[in-house]
């Protein structure tokens, strides 16, 4: 009987796309290796001499692509409970640590599962810190004279744009967490990333080479600013630039509802209220009230609904038909009793449609027969728009906001909840979708999901951000910055907490949290999360190995030394073994299953992990029992002594009283090893 074991890799990439090769094109794979000669000619492509093309290169670009491929070794990600907030309900992840390796982490457990990312990256201005992976880049003796990267591999470093380097290492950073992130999209998934002038045309050309330039579908340009400091053009907006897995799933249906409309109904109640039923006064009064506005007021693209009846407010519409001649007869004005003027080419609609809606008050008349009346369209009935690409928001009301809720400015430039809620909510997204944010900062995202999550959605949310330690950045960075730290440090020496950017996000998320639901008490809403850190692995991977190391005392006092390491515990190991299963969600439910043994757990209801150090005969049979019945059963190899009879013999028993309890019915299960 063959076993097979838990392997200590979570994703051989190349190996499955060598796979998916081979099932399209055979001829282009001999032996598990690609034939690249034979597989352009099955795509049509045959060598030219001297042939030149168009793309996209950088300095470190083959190097960023063979990070995003190569699998992580020696790191897990560990829960922390005392971080967490019910954590036995929630379905939202606060995960700390380097994107990067987070990303990789997920692969498996979140492979094609998230609806919608949203990032807002390092812009890249020059004073940024950015991730510096140390295998980023090519190892050239320029790069470590130029500083680009250091020979410790430092996490991150500042990007100036003295480098001769500049966007190669923003690139660099970029790439592979773009294209691992694409992975865990559903085919219907959408990335949002916010980006501003500097790097705004390498990120779409590098988006379009990751995602297709079919996939593109646009831009959207947040007017944010009204500062007038620049030297030539003053920049006041910034980018999101929106990319979909796959258009043929996503057929891009989006809308949003138009932005001033709270404000214009609140304007005619005030009208109605002032003037009563005389429209024509109300009339007179909103179009006084709308030349307030500057044109680039988003009010100002629903000024023409200027009209209000007891129905709401309107503007009249064109009533004239759309094939010339198409509907003619007579149309009686109410007030004089004559027939109106008919437009050139005839009605809209055909009479008996006229008369209905004369009836219900939905033709607009003119003060007599002369003028042309029109259709009532109602600003209730259109307050839907296709998703635009300009977006009017101060970007200063996010920092006012945030410092309300949490006291005092310790983010700068923090992202708009409300700039979030709108993306969210143009998409469609809908109960139970996941949204991430992989460059989280301040939290702004669990807050939106949160808000969002008021009219009764149950979207879910994982962000992620790296464990900065303030006191190590402090040293740094200008003046100014010096400040927001220094006040972020006070503010979590008072809460007792770390010194990390991290630290301050999970709290903003607990006062956000917090906030949605004593502004909806009624709602029922997830404000809760579980944190998890990256951390280094708590199995040896390769025991015999590791055990060579230990003497025989060690080894016969605690038999954990022989698979796991020194102070590993056992929910550590379990969630390490289920990093490895294929879309299992880490806010799973995580049980002691205490009337079978003292280490056996039960994952999602359907992983069961045995960390018994003896499998017994008692053991068996009540794992036998479990109802319903565990897709996997996970055993420590250790357990069984070396013993192959005996571990035949008891998967055998397994295997038969699985069978006996089941009856007729059929069970499949798998059976792995640690």
């Amino acid at each position: 009987m063959e076993y097979s074991k838990i392997q200590q890799k979570i994703n051989d990439v190349v190996d499955d796309n060598v796979k998916k090769l081979a099932q399209l094109f055979p001829s282009a794979v001999k032996d598990g290796e690609v034939d690249f000669e034979a597989l352009k000619e099955e795509l049509g492509q045959f060598a030219e001499v001297d042939s030149e093309k168009y793309e996209l290169t950088w300095a470190g670009k083959k190097n960023a692509k063979k990070i995003a491929q190569e699998d992580i070794v020696g790191k897990t990600l560990k829960f922390i409970p005392e971080d967490s907030k019910n954590a036995d309900t929630t379905e939202n992840l606060y995960i700390e640590g380097d994107n990067l390796e987070v990303l990789k982490l997920l692969r498996q457990n979140y492979y094609g599962a998230v609806k919608m990312i949203y990032i807002d990256p390092p812009y890249n201005t020059g004073n940024d810190f950015v991730y510096n992976d140390s295998f980023a880049m090519e190892q050239l003796e320029s790069d470590i004279a130029e500083g680009n990267i250091s020979y410790f591999g430092e996490r991150y470093t500042v990007n100036s744009k003295s480098k001769n380097r500049y966007h190669a290492n923003w690139m660099n950073m970029m790439y592979p967490r773009i294209k691992i992130a694409k992975d865990l999209m559903t085919d219907d998934g959408v990335i949002f990333i916010s980006i501003d002038e500097n790097e705004v045309c390498n990120i779409k050309k590098m988006c379009i080479e990751i995602f297709g330039e079919e996939n593109y579908a646009g831009e959207i340009i947040w007017k944010n600013s009204s500062k007038n400091d620049q030297a030539y053009v003053s920049i006041q907006h910034e980018y999101i630039v929106c990319f979909v897995k796959n258009k043929d799933a996503n057929k891009g249906l989006w809308n949003e509802k138009k932005e001033g409309l709270e404000e214009i109904y609140s304007a005619f109640e005030d009208f109605h209220e002032k003037y009563g039923d005389n429209w024509e006064e109300i009339h007179k009064e909103a179009l006084n009230w709308y030349k307030q506005f500057s044109e680039s007021n988003p009010i100002c693209a629903s000024k023409h609904y200027s009209w209000m009846d007891t129905n709401g407010i309107y503007f009249p519409s064109d009533i004239s038909g759309p094939n010339y001649g198409q509907y003619r007869y007579e149309v009686i004005h109410p007030v004089t009793g004559k027939a109106v003027k008919e437009p050139s080419s005839g009605w809209r609609f055909p009479k008996e449609t006229m008369e209905k809606k004369i009836a219900e008050g939905t033709i607009h008349f003119g003060k007599d027969e002369k003028t042309i009346p029109n259709n009532k369209t109602y600003l209730k009935d259109t307050e839907m728009q296709s998703l635009t690409s300009i977006v009017y928001r101060d970007g200063r009301v996010a920092s006012k906001n945030l410092i309300a809720l949490m006291g005092d400015n310790y983010f700068t430039n923090p992202k708009d909840a409300d700039i979030l809620m709108k993306l969210i909510n143009a998409i469609g997204l809908s109960d139970k979708d996941i949204v991430l944010d992989f460059f989280s900062g301040s939290g702004t995202m669990a807050e939106a999901v949160m808000n969002c999550n008021t009219n009764g959605k149950k979207l879910k949310y994982i962000l992620v951000q790296l464990r900065e330690d303030f006191d190590e950045t402090r040293e740094k960075v200008d003046v100014k910055a010096k400040k927001v730290i220094d006040r972020c440090i006070d503010f979590l020496d008072e809460l007792k907490k770390s010194h990390y950017l991290s630290e301050i996000g999970k709290e903003r998320i607990r006062r956000a949290g917090e906030q949605v639901k004593r502004e909806n008490p009624e709602a029922d809403i997830d404000i809760g999360f579980k944190v998890f850190r990256v951390a280094d692995t708590n199995i040896k991977w390769n025991s015999l190995m590791d055990a060579g190391q230990l003497d025989l005392a060690q080894i016969e006092s605690t038999s954990d030394l022989v698979d796991f390491m020194p102070g590993a515990k056992d929910i550590d190991i379990v969630y390490e073994l289920m990093l490895r299963q294929r879309d299992v969600a880490l806010s799973e439910t995580l049980e002691l299953l205490s009337d079978i043994g003292n280490r056996t757990y039960l994952y999602a209801s359907s992983y069961l992990v045995c960390l018994e150090t003896e499998i017994t005969v008692e053991l068996v049979n009540k794992l036998a029992e479990i109802d319903p019945l565990p897709i996997k059963f996970i055993f420590r190899d250790s357990a069984f002594k070396d013993d192959i009879a005996l571990k035949d013999e008891t998967f055998r028993r397994l295997k038969a009283l699985i069978e006996k309890n089941a009856g007729n019915s059929k069970v499949t299960y798998t059976v792995e090893f640690i």
